[in-house]
Formats: structure tokens, sequence, C-alpha cells
């Protein structure tokens, strides 16, 4: 969610507005790369109100809200309360906010909605358009700025005086609202295609900071279209079409339009120049960027630092010392062994009955071995005269890994290739039935598309990782391809793409095993063993038991 080409004065426009009203605004995303333009537009933040106080993505319950400071409560003897962020009027400056996870965004939000004068600066460092904070934090704040295009020549923020922006403020609450205006405001953002009704009214808010910075005690129709063009065009969902003014009528009447006004006149630009001044600020790429907003919407993991689903605690590990922070767990039976052994010499102080005397540094966590479950891709060469042989004996390595899935938690896939093509035979299982009946009947035969059969372990691999899942790739083949990538036939091209799709799989960082099953190993499989960064074996008579023994062996490494 980016605002096209914005110039330095907006972006000084949209930080001054907040400075005015941090309560109303909320806040502002700004996406821009680390160096000296971002360093000049974060040098502004102390104009703020309140403190700046400078947090991580993975900030805890305990530093937001407070609570119970358990070592300082145990060196005490007596309960001691940490007060939170929360607590004070403050700034809240988060780097790396594409890295929010969505239960911190949800807390961040229930702050911003406790009407206390806390702002949010989200600084967002995304390598890409789709990755970005989460939709729900960012609709709470006002302005969405991206400064990646401007130049350092360019960054030049001017913002008013403090004694301005004090002014400011405290001219904010006699700035007069036409009723109408947030009407106007909310069809214009209905033309857009913004179905949230926080963004015409923090472009009305805008719109009310914007005339108390100009010493105005009414809202005039330049305050309407610069809050607009600051509020709107990152929200934008749809590119409006223009519509026909009605004709004028011939006779008008004199008398009509001439009554006695208010104190506060509505809005008087039409509304076409406002949706044209809107859409000049749209990102040339709008449609493309609303399409990978809505492919992020539908992925369930994947990205640095993302969450894997489904996994299991793991078994517990020994305790460590630490401080409880609100995410970790006290471990009362080591933190009492721990504390055990200096109980008579602390007892010796005076005036201290409790019972069990503990110090912070008796305190141990918990910790636990947290694994995901393992994905087995077996890839097979099914091409040539042995093909046969290789298939039967993958089917019954395969059930024999199946047989141990359950409490090993291990899933397993088979991938054959031949001809030229490859084929997803047994999609992800752990099903000892499913599996044997989808390798009861497997063909063989053709060329050998080792490329196309890498590429298709690859993806399979990519998007079990996606889904919280370790993926771990066993390739049965004796490395000598012949069918490139576009099915047609030629030994070097296919050596060079297959080579190529292996290093892409060892830069993914993919365990992988490499059984060569040639009769007389060669040096091909073991050069493509080399570019995959795989475990090389050489069984040219292994049996399904072999093969089995030989991947756990590998993969337990």
């Amino acid at each position: 969610m980016n605002v096209a080409a914005p110039s330095a004065d907006r972006a000084a426009r949209a930080l001054a507005a907040l400075a005015v009203d941090p309560d109303g605004l909320k806040g502002l995303t700004l996406r821009a790369r680390v160096g000296p333009v971002r360093a000049a537009f974060e040098a502004l933040l102390p104009k703020l109100p309140g403190p700046l106080r400078r947090i991580s993505p993975s900030v805890s319950d305990a530093q937001l809200f407070g609570g119970l400071n358990v070592a300082a409560t145990l060196a005490e003897g007596r309960p001691v309360i940490d007060a939170g962020l929360d607590a004070e009027r403050a700034t809240l400056v988060i780097p790396m906010a594409e890295r929010i996870a969505p239960g911190l965004a949800a807390r961040l939000g229930q702050i911003l909605d406790r009407a206390r004068g806390h702002a949010l600066i989200l600084l967002d460092e995304g390598a890409s358009a789709d990755e970005a904070a989460p939709e729900k934090l960012l609709d709470r704040l006002a302005f969405h700025i991206d400064l990646d295009d401007l130049s350092l020549h360019d960054a030049l923020f001017r913002l008013p005086a403090p004694a301005d922006i004090d002014s400011a403020r405290h001219r904010l609450a006699d700035v007069a609202v036409h009723p109408d205006t947030l009407m106007t405001l909310t069809l214009l953002a209905a033309r857009f295609g913004i179905d949230s009704m926080r963004a015409p009214t923090l472009a009305l808010r805008t719109a009310r900071a914007l005339a108390a910075l100009d010493s105005s005690d009414t809202i005039e129709d330049s305050h309407i279209r610069e809050a607009s063009e600051l509020v709107f065009p990152s929200r934008a969902l749809i590119v409006p079409e223009t519509e026909e003014e009605p004709a004028a009528p011939e006779n008008p009447d004199p008398t009509k339009g001439a009554s006695d006004t208010d104190s506060t006149s509505s809005p008087s630009i039409p509304d076409e120049m406002l949706v044209e001044a809107v859409a000049a600020l749209l990102p040339p790429d709008l449609l493309e960027k609303l399409r990978n907003r809505k492919a992020a919407r539908g992925r369930t993991g994947g990205g640095a630092g993302a969450r894997r689903t489904g996994n299991r605690r793991g078994r517990p590990l020994a305790s460590r010392p630490g401080t409880p922070d609100g995410r970790n767990r006290i471990d009362p039976i080591a933190t009492l062994r721990a504390a055990a052994p200096w109980q008579r010499l602390r007892r010796q102080q005076p005036d201290d009955g409790r019972p069990v005397i503990i110090h912070p540094s008796d305190i141990r966590i918990r910790r636990f071995e947290d694994r995901s479950d393992r994905l087995l891709i077996f890839l097979v060469d099914a091409s040539g005269s042995a093909a046969v042989a290789r298939l039967s004996e993958a089917k019954g390595a395969v059930e024999l890994l199946l047989a141990q899935a359950y409490a090993k938690r291990d899933q397993v896939a088979l991938i054959a290739f031949r001809g030229e093509t490859a084929d997803l035979l047994l999609p992800p299982t752990r099903s000892l039935v499913q599996g044997k009946r989808r390798l009861s009947a497997l063909p063989g035969g053709g060329g050998t598309p080792l490329a196309a059969g890498l590429q298709a372990a690859a993806s399979l691999a990519l998007t079990a990782r996606g889904r919280g899942l370790s993926p771990m790739l066993t390739l049965l083949t004796d490395g000598r391809a012949n069918v490139g990538l576009n099915g047609a036939a030629g030994r070097a091209i296919a050596l060079a793409e297959a080579s190529s799709v292996a290093k892409q799989i060892c830069h993914e960082g993919i365990t992988s095993v490499l059984i060569d099953t040639a009769m007389r190993p060669g040096a091909q499989a073991a050069a493509l063993a080399g570019d995959l960064d795989a475990n090389y074996i050489a069984l040219p008579r292994a049996d399904a038991h072999g093969i089995s023994a030989a991947v756990d062996s590998a993969l337990e490494r």
C-alpha cells in the first residue's frame, strides 16, 4: 500500500498534521530503504508530542501492557508491578514493520484505540509490494508514505516551527466542520472502492489538522483536497470512472443558493476535481499490486521469519536460567531445586520470615525442542531399461517409511520423471493405505527429463515449507539426463539445466540425498550431488530395505 511518487512537501505536511493531532490520526507508515533519505525523515520524528519509544517487532506483552515483575517480586518479597509502554503517551517507532505478527498487530491496535494520545510510526523495509504490515493495523494509520523513489537532493522536509505546531494543536478544537464534509469524503472513498469507514474519518481529521496549521477557523476546499490526496491513494482498490456532469438549467432561479449561510460553509469543490486529484496520485501499477495483495492473503506461510503451522511443542529440554517476560514459562521444580542449597544461608539474614527464599538468579525457564513435521520427497528416475527395478525398489522404500510415519511424524511424497515430464504420483501423505493404493501401478520407460523432475521436487518442497513442514529430498537416478525442460532431446543442454535447477535447490537450503542406482556409478551423478550439496550414496544393487536404511542414516546426520 504505497503512495505513488510523493513529494517531500507532501510527506512533511503529513507529519505536521500528525504532530497536531496524533490521537486522531494515529500514525503513519513509511516505506523506505535504510539510507540518508529515511534518516532525514526520521530526524523530524522528535517533533511529535510525547517521547519516542523504539521497539522491536518481537516486543512482548509484558513490555507493552506491563505486569508482575517476577524477579523483583521474589527479590523484595512483595508484588512489584512494572508499567508498560501503553501507560505513558508516546510515539512508538517500529522498524522492520513488515515482520509484525498478526497477534502483535492486534495488541498495537488496542493501544491505538484507547485514545491516550499514542502514535505509531511503522518503518516498512519490505523488498516487494506484498511484504507489508498487517492490513488491520495499517487501516488505523492515516498516512502511508513511500520514499523509495525520492533522491537525497529532493529530500528537503520542511516542518513548521515548534511554536506554530503548538499553536495549531491548541486551535484544533475550534476548527469548525460542516456536516456535509464527512459525506463528501465518504462518497469520494466509495468511488475508489474504499470500504473502511476509518478512511473518510481520518481524512476529515486530517483536513481539520491542516486547517489548524494554516490558522483557519474552518475547513476550506484546499484542505479537503489535500487531505484526500494524503489519505485515499494508498487505500484505493479501483480506478474510478469519470462521470458526466449534469447539464446546467437554462433559466436558473437567482433566488436559489442565496439563502443565509451557516458559520461553516459546505464544500464547494466539484466531486470530479477531487476524484482527479486523488487519481493522479494512484500507483501506476495499482492493478498488479492488488493482485499481489490477494495472492498474499491466500498464502498459508512462507517469507522471512514465517511461523510454522501445525507443529508440535516438541519434547522438553533442560531448563535454563532466565527472566520471565510474558512469553516464557517458569519451571517451578527446577527453580526450587536451584534455590534449595542456599536456604540455610539466606535464613541467617534478619527480618525475613518467608518459608522459601528465592532470588532472581534461581529462576529457571522451561524450554522445548520445537521441530516441524518432516516431508520426505522421493524423486525417482523412471526412464530406461532399468525403470521397473528402480520403481519397485522405490515403492518398497516408500512403504517402509510410511509404516514408520506415525512414530516419526514424517510425511512421504513420490515424484517419478520419465519421457518429457515429471508426475506427482503420491502427494504428501502419512496414510499407509493411500500410499499403497497410489503405488500399485507406476509407469516406466522413455527419456530422462532430470531437470523437470528436480523442478517439480523443488516446487513441492517450497510449498511444503510454506505450510510448516521440513522438506527433504531423496533422488534415485544415474544422473544421465537427456531431455531438457522444453521437452527437446539433447544430453548437453539437459545436463546443464539439471545442474542449474540443482543449484537452486541447494540455494534454498533443502537437505538432499542422491542414491546412484547405475550398475557402474559414474561422475555425472556425483557431479549432480555436488550441485545439490547432497549426500552421495552409490547403491547399484540396493533393495527397498537398503534404500530405506540409507535414507534414514543420511538424513539423520
